[in-house]
């Protein structure tokens, strides 16, 4: 299946939760069931920790929302086009490392696809845009590699401010897959959000956020290794900590890799409730034979709220 056909197939998924649900000559008025009614999970199946596992039927999901068992609308395991913003740290602890960032951000532009969707945010105590205001987004190599070598480092760190502003560009991307991937230490001592104003923006998107940790104890810089965890888990990504600058451009070639091998999984709550509150979602695959499969995907969504759309 291609990438266009499974879109399609997700783009009619979505139109069949808007379908009419009465029409009656007493009431001329239509009503809809919304788009929102669809829930769209993003879903990475690993083998071990990292090794991303392809072509697994839709028979091998289950999906619980707050423990009750949801049945599967749409189902898509093949690559389809992604909107991508990387995250790079560019305070003064990144000085010396100025080359691991480009190179590794650099590996992952490599491997971006013609209808993808990308761009850069660097950050210090300011998030600044990689790209020209008029590109909000490019898939051409020419460009990427430009804007990661925009910004000299230095300065303090707002890592919140940076996540808040990316996941926030996300919502104008076209693509319905949408990822950001942050290299830092953890540390911020810049941000005028606070970093339960990150993970709650971060758990209520769409986003799987990937997380490539810099530390290196060796040269004092330990990080906070808890808080870039705490992104990755709460969106269904996976946080890195390689031990060197090679390893960070590897971490940088396996996540784009992660990305492509996905698997895209709809369905309509039982509960129809429009209340506003978190659900819980948890995704179980079940393959006879394989017992060291892990499954990463957003841990819930927020319900839509009835009052919003008065």
């Amino acid at each position: 299946m291609t990438p266009c056909q499974v879109r399609d197939l997700l783009f009619a998924a979505i139109i069949c939760t808007t379908a009419p649900l009465a029409s009656t000559a007493q009431d001329s008025q239509t009503i809809f069931k919304s788009q929102s009614d669809l829930v769209v999970l993003h879903v990475n199946v690993f083998d071990g920790r990292s090794d991303a596992v392809p072509d697994l039927p839709q028979r091998a999901f289950h999906i619980l929302e707050d423990d009750t068992r949801q049945d599967i609308t749409f189902f898509g395991g093949a690559d389809v086009p992604v909107a991508v913003g990387l995250i790079l740290d560019n305070s003064g602890s990144m000085i010396a490392r100025q080359h691991m960032v480009t190179t590794g951000g650099a590996a992952f532009v490599r491997t971006i696809h013609p209808e993808d969707e990308l761009f850069t945010i660097h950050f210090n105590e300011y998030a600044q845009y990689g790209l020209p205001p008029a590109i909000p987004f490019t898939s051409r190599e020419s460009l990427l590699h430009a804007a990661l070598a925009k910004y000299r480092p230095g300065g303090k760190t707002a890592l919140h401010d940076a996540v808040i502003s990316g996941l926030e560009h996300l919502e104008r991307a076209s693509h319905q897959k949408r990822v950001l991937v942050v290299l830092s230490d953890g540390e911020d001592n810049a941000s005028r959000y606070s970093e339960d104003d990150m993970i709650e923006q971060a758990r209520t998107s769409d986003a799987i956020i990937y997380t490539v940790s810099n530390a290196n104890r060796r040269i004092g810089l330990p990080g906070d290794a808890g808080v870039l965890r705490k992104l990755a888990n709460v969106t269904g990504g996976v946080a890195y900590f390689p031990g060197s600058d090679e390893k960070v451009v590897e971490s940088f070639d396996e996540i784009a890799g992660n990305i492509r091998r996905g698997y895209t999984i709809g369905y309509v709550p039982t509960n129809p409730a429009r209340d506003g509150t978190f659900r819980r979602v948890k995704v179980m695959v079940l393959v006879p034979g394989r017992t060291h499969l892990s499954v990463r995907t957003r841990d819930g969504y927020q319900a839509p709220d009835h009052t919003s759309a008065r």
